[in-house]
């Protein structure tokens, strides 16, 4: 079994590095905070003393990490982990960054004869929490069936989107569906507490209509509806990800006028006391700035 360094143990990173310590991997760890680092360790994992250490007691290297600054930063930027990597190592950097961070990271790599297999991560925290995530690679196939063990560790779903970069690509479009609908929902809920409409009857009628959505039915009602805006994807992320899409898109020439307005809704959000929360509330952002009470399912009440 190849031996394993995982970079980044925030709320993604941490549960996927417990499940692949859980299943048996040779892991070490690293990141900026030292209580996800004792967490692991106490699972069995390794502290790495620094990435030059992590490095060369790893095969492969996973990297979890909030944004395309901090993936070049620890891969390809001075004393990153290319300066300490070997020929024959590969970088399985999980993150949601620009496609075109990805291919510079692929091609530093190759000049010095490591594998770059980019694979986004679907789905919520909670599911990585279970080990049921869902992955969205992008990879040449060698590479990964190379690390499939790792992603079926981790996970319960792999889709191969095809060479380098698709599979970071595939995310953006993944979560442009998911964010620009956070605020279409935010907005629908906020009219419904205006209106005074039951809450519960509201997502009755949204969940048995084609106005269903995933986002509603399966994250909401678990988060801020029930009174936890604790962050499973924050507000601040959710924007950085809109933005990532709109700045590909309009690189593409593709005009998304619909999520362009999205982001301006996340962008006053993010500058206040709500960056940190979870994104399903912005119907909290809409309710505060309507005068209107926060839209809380009846359990949530009692």
């Amino acid at each position: 079994m190849e031996r394993v360094g995982f970079i980044g143990l925030g709320r993604m990173g941490r549960p996927m590095a417990s499940n692949l310590q859980r299943k048996g991997f040779q892991l070490s760890v690293l990141d900026i905070s030292p209580a996800p680092v004792a967490e692991l360790v106490a699972l069995g994992a390794t502290a790495a003393k620094d990435l030059a250490d992590l490095v060369a007691n790893s095969d492969i290297i996973v990297t979890m990490l909030p944004t395309s600054v901090e993936v070049l930063g620890t891969i390809t930027g001075a004393g990153g982990a290319l300066d300490h990597a070997r020929a024959g190592q590969l970088v399985l950097d999980m993150s949601t960054i620009e496609p075109e961070a990805t291919l510079k990271m692929a091609k530093a790599a190759a000049d010095k004869g490591v594998a770059v297999v980019d694979a986004p991560v679907g789905r919520l925290a909670t599911h990585a929490d279970r080990g049921e995530s869902l992955f969205m690679v992008g990879a040449a196939e060698e590479d990964l069936e190379r690390v499939r063990p790792l992603l079926d560790a981790m996970g319960t779903t792999v889709l191969h989107c095809g060479p380098v970069g698709t599979g970071v690509a595939m995310k953006l479009v993944n979560n442009y569906i998911c964010v620009v609908s956070c605020q279409m929902n935010a907005e629908a809920l906020a009219l419904s507490q205006r209106f005074g409409l039951d809450l519960d009857k509201t997502l009755a009628v949204l969940n048995g209509t084609t106005a269903y959505n995933g986002q509603l039915q399966l994250n909401w009602v678990n988060k801020t509806l029930a009174g936890d805006t604790s962050a499973g994807f924050t507000i601040d992320l959710a924007h950085k990800d809109l933005s990532l899409a709109l700045a590909a898109a309009n690189a593409a020439r593709v005009p998304l006028p619909v999520g362009a307005a999205a982001r301006e809704a996340f962008s006053i959000a993010r500058t206040g006391a709500y960056a940190g929360s979870d994104f399903s509330a912005m119907v909290d952002v809409l309710c505060d700035l309507a005068g209107i009470p926060k839209a809380r399912i009846s359990k949530a009440k009692e």
